[in-house]
């Protein structure tokens, strides 16, 4: 079986620090089950590829099992898929030979371990039991976008139909340490099966290598399951772990938080100015249908319902309650009829793609990215910049650097407790710079907020243009 991971992060050769393997020389491993070959079929400043080979050894793997089922046993345990497509012998391979990868640790570059970079990883053959939307269901949330041809069973008898398997290709930006660990999970449950016996420990290796990402995966019950080969206490344990893990129940994190965040604010009545700011950005647009992505409470809404340029307003938010009280802010149930027409609001995640969305002529996200758990990044801006694609997109955050005007924040280092990042100017004008470039838009950075010579704007905005086609 073959995997090939490339990367077009400069240099690209850095990937041999990463995965501790030189490019400039192949490398045999002995694993228990036959051999695993790295080697470099690229390996320049602007691209590098590395290929992990595995060799499957299907008669030794019978020979040397005891029971029954081991010498003479059937033919199909000989002849049979395992030497060609990925599967759990591969995840073990992962493990075995980019181990210290796997592990989030790059002793000559410490730097790199936790660096989003471009990825792209191509399974030569790849089983799926559920077929290409499976694939999806799995592979779509974690931020890949996934590219799948399916095999023939024989090319030279195409009346034999096609196969279960299928080539793929998944590409994101991500730190490596997470992708090796989406595929030790996720190459299993796609092939359905375990060539070794699944018992408590395979538990603790789930929850270990799902750790992050894993909880708030929608599809995580039929990964516990399919990775534990459906055995019902050893899933019900796993299950019952990753729901305590799981993301704060988004009702209670928005209602108990954010008094705290408008506390530290409220000297200088940060929010009104940034809600003015995105309206004018919003309205110098000339959009007249507009989203508000994480609507919250509704008081961008509100200023939005004010003004007849906005013909269609949206609403969107992943907490029922705030969606609750934003309808009690803007009185939805006693708006005439014409007022309630223009306004929608939705419950739904910024991280899977959602059709709603499509067709708008511009987006506001107000202090809303700094709450996404940063391998989710990638996800959100696939979901807004390549599918929703509106014209005009206005994205704030809190500027890092500013806290040190305030002495006190409830959550030490960040202004809220749900916060999973602040940038620093430089850090946000990176991130959105990137944006634009891979999705065409250009794009502006405006503050807001009393500057401070030294450390900026409290919070930081960007403007971002799609280019005209």
């Amino acid at each position: 079986m073959l995997l090939t991971l490339t990367t077009t992060y400069q240099p690209a050769t850095d990937l041999g620090y990463l995965l501790r393997k030189n490019p400039a020389r192949p490398q045999s491993f002995e694993l228990s089950f036959g051999k695993a070959h790295v080697f470099y079929p690229e390996a320049s400043h602007e691209r590098c590829t590395v290929a992990l080979l595995v060799e499957v050894d299907p008669v030794g793997l019978v020979r040397n099992r005891r029971g029954p089922s081991g010498e003479g046993g059937a033919l199909e345990q000989y002849v049979n898929d395992r030497p060609y497509a990925a599967s759990s012998f591969l995840s073990v391979a992962i493990a075995e030979v980019f181990g210290t990868a796997l592990s989030g640790n790059c002793k000559e570059r410490p730097e790199l371990a936790t660096l989003a970079i471009p990825l792209q990883v191509t399974f030569s053959a790849l089983p799926c039991r559920g077929g290409e939307p499976f694939l999806g269901k799995l592979f779509a949330p974690l931020g890949y976008q996934v590219t799948a041809t399916r095999l023939p069973l024989d090319e030279q008898f195409p009346e034999w139909g096609e196969s279960a398997y299928f080539r793929v290709e998944l590409t994101a930006t991500l730190p490596l340490q997470q992708l090796l660990s989406h595929l030790y999970v996720l190459v299993p449950v796609l092939d359905n099966d375990k060539h070794y016996w699944v018992g408590d420990d395979e538990v603790r290796k789930l929850l270990h290598h799902g750790e992050g990402w894993l909880a708030a995966h929608p599809e995580r019950e039929a990964i516990a399951r399919r990775y534990l080969k459906h055995r019902r206490s050893l899933v019900d344990d796993a299950i019952a772990q990753l729901a305590e893990e799981g993301d704060p129940d988004p009702e209670l994190a928005a209602e108990t938080n954010a008094q705290e965040e408008a506390a530290v604010e409220s000297k200088i009545s940060l929010n009104e100015q940034r809600l003015g700011s995105v309206f004018a950005a919003l309205k110098g647009s000339h959009a007249v249908r507009v989203l508000d992505l994480g609507c919250g409470e509704g008081r961008l809404l509100q200023l939005l319902l004010k003004d007849k340029q906005f013909a269609e307003i949206v609403g969107l938010d992943v907490s029922h309650r705030a969606l609750e009280i934003a309808q009690d802010r803007l009185h939805y149930d006693r708006l005439p009829a014409l007022q309630k027409k223009r306004l929608r609001l939705l419950h739904g995640s910024l991280i899977y793609r959602d059709q709603r969305l499509a067709g708008f002529e511009a987006a506001a996200v107000v202090e809303v990215i700094e709450h996404l758990d940063p391998p989710r990044l990638a996800a959100f801006e696939r979901v807004l910049f390549e599918f929703a694609r509106p014209g005009t997109i206005v994205v704030t955050t809190p500027n890092r650097e500013y806290n040190v005007n305030w002495e006190t924040l409830p959550a030490g280092q960040f202004r809220h407790r749900d916060h999973r990042f602040e940038w620093t100017r430089p850090e946000f004008q990176g991130w959105a710079n990137g944006v634009a470039a891979r999705f065409g838009y250009s794009v502006r950075f405006l503050s807001v907020g009393p500057e401070d010579p030294a450390v900026g704007p409290p919070t930081q905005m960007a403007m971002f243009n799609r280019h005209p086609k």
